[in-house]
């Protein structure tokens, strides 16, 4: 099985956030790698993922980082593959990873979820990839009637809920 998806993270502090976009990944059954890379710390290994990511079939990458938060944006740079990244909230309320991520360059696009948003990372990356795949864009429309279920079913739970002046 070869990975589809990259996820890319700048230090392995950021994986408690990530994981929920590996648990997603994993449940739409798409093959998936992890790494850590830093643009500051190990440019070189970055520049190398980026340039080789296409040769070994990845389609969508999934990068977070906080803080200056360049390691999005550098790999958008490299590569035409679609970046997707994911703010991570390590200081300022991650503030500051969302502006650099969400403000690039014409011509650098990465497309940018909400800060700590891997679960949203990820659903982007499979509705990128279930554009050539019938049965993946299957398991995207449960999915998504599974977030309405639970809507209708939060409905019902709270028409038990009594109140003097409530009047539902």
């Amino acid at each position: 099985m070869n990975p589809i998806v990259s996820i890319i993270m700048g230090s392995t502090s950021d994986l408690p956030v990530m994981e929920k976009a590996a648990a997603f990944l994993n449940e739409m059954e798409i093959p998936f790698e992890m790494h850590a890379l830093s643009a500051h710390r190990t440019p070189d290994a970055v520049e190398e993922f980026a340039k080789g990511a296409e040769n070994r079939g990845i389609k969508v990458i999934i990068a977070a980082a906080g803080m200056a938060a360049h390691l999005c944006g550098v790999i958008a740079s490299m590569t035409t593959i679609p970046v997707i990244g994911v703010p991570i909230d390590s200081s300022l309320d991650g503030m500051d990873a969302l502006l650099a991520i969400v403000q690039m360059p014409p011509g650098i696009p990465v497309a940018t979820v909400g800060i700590n948003g891997a679960l949203n990372g990820a659903i982007l990356a499979a509705q990128i990839l279930s554009t050539g795949d019938n049965e993946l864009q299957k398991k995207l429309a449960g999915y998504k009637d599974g977030l309405k279920n639970k809507i209708i079913k939060a409905n019902e739970e709270l028409k038990k809920v009594s109140y003097k002046y409530k009047t539902n």
